[in-house]
């Protein structure tokens, strides 16, 4: 297989999770107080949203490769 169609199998997979997902999601902890009887900690939830246009460039840029890495072995 040829990097040029590794690279473009790759980034239709990518493109494919970034539309089906549209965003990444984290979780955070951290300590509020910590006096002996009580031990309190904090949860963040945040999201970073990724455009579907970015997951659709992702699988557009993956499919030109793939497609001409098999013009170019036929």
């Amino acid at each position: 297989m040829k990097p040029a169609t590794a690279v473009g199998i790759l980034l239709i997979i990518l493109g494919i999770i970034g539309l089906a997902y549209q965003g990444i999601t984290c979780t955070r902890q951290g300590h509020v107080r910590d006096i002996p009887p009580i031990h309190a900690v904090k949860t963040e939830h945040r999201t970073i949203p990724v455009p579907p246009v970015l997951g659709g460039m992702a699988l557009v840029g993956g499919i030109v490769p793939v497609a001409v890495g098999s013009k170019l072995q036929a």
